[in-house]
């Protein structure tokens, strides 16, 4: 199955190498797309650099920092084009184990989509103050009982996608950014009837660059999921 891993980055510079490095050892045949929002820290560069030793990675260089949403789904069209089988979806600052990769591959035998969840088996995060882990079980929580999805996490971005389900999705009307993209795009999977999987993975934060995490980020999630409740009841998503 041809596979392509897709990652946003901005100012990764000091990740994506490590990144690289890991991936292709696990799997040579792995196809990477790095998606760059032109990094101040030359994040774009380096990828374009090493691009000369591996044959199978690859870069859209975006003119400005433009969104997660928007660079997800410019890395799915890009899948879809290429007649990719399977398409992962991870970041790029490691938080993210490459070594789960296989593990989402393999999930896919018995769904169209794998989740690699942080809160399906207890809580498996590290590194993680209090206060953040709370707000983000409680918004997973929070998303559950409003739109009635049924998974525990659904602000997620390690993803493995069957290409039946990105092919049946209008990608061109979701517009969404951060946890709000990460729910909208599971839930539009879901009002579609794909079946869903969440396995278990550990979360571990960043330890080298800054989150890019956001009040403004938190605020379109708290709303997007009342929107996605409509959605359900009035079949706008059909």
């Amino acid at each position: 199955m041809k596979t392509l891993i897709v990652t946003p980055t901005y100012n990764e510079r000091e990740n994506i190498g490590e990144l690289i490095r890991k991936l292709f050892e696990i799997n040579p045949d792995y196809h990477l797309l790095v998606v760059d929002d032109n990094s101040p820290d030359g994040t774009g560069l380096l990828v374009t650099t090493l691009m000369d030793s591996h044959p199978n990675l690859h870069i859209i260089s975006r003119e400005g920092k433009l969104g997660l949403g928007t660079a997800y789904i410019a890395g799915f069209q890009f899948a879809l084009e290429r007649d990719f089988d399977i398409i992962i979806q991870m970041d790029a600052d490691m938080s993210h184990d490459p070594n789960d990769v296989p593990r989402l591959i393999n999930a896919l035998n018995e769904s169209d989509l794998v989740l690699g969840s942080r809160y399906c088996d207890g809580v498996s995060v590290v590194n993680w103050p209090i206060r953040r882990l709370i707000l983000s079980y409680s918004a997973n929580r929070y998303t559950r009982i409003v739109t009635g999805l049924p998974v525990k996490d659904a602000t997620g971005g390690f993803k493995c996608w069957r290409r039946k389900v990105l092919e049946s999705l209008d990608l061109e009307n979701v517009h969404s950014q951060g946890y709000s993209f990460q729910i909208e795009m599971t839930f539009r999977a879901w009002l579609k009837g794909f079946k869903i999987k969440e396995i278990p993975i550990i979360f571990i934060d960043r330890t080298i660059g800054e989150s890019k995490m956001s009040k403004s980020i938190m605020y379109e999630a708290v709303f997007m999921v009342w929107r996605l409740k409509l959605w359900k009841i009035f079949g706008w998503n059909k």
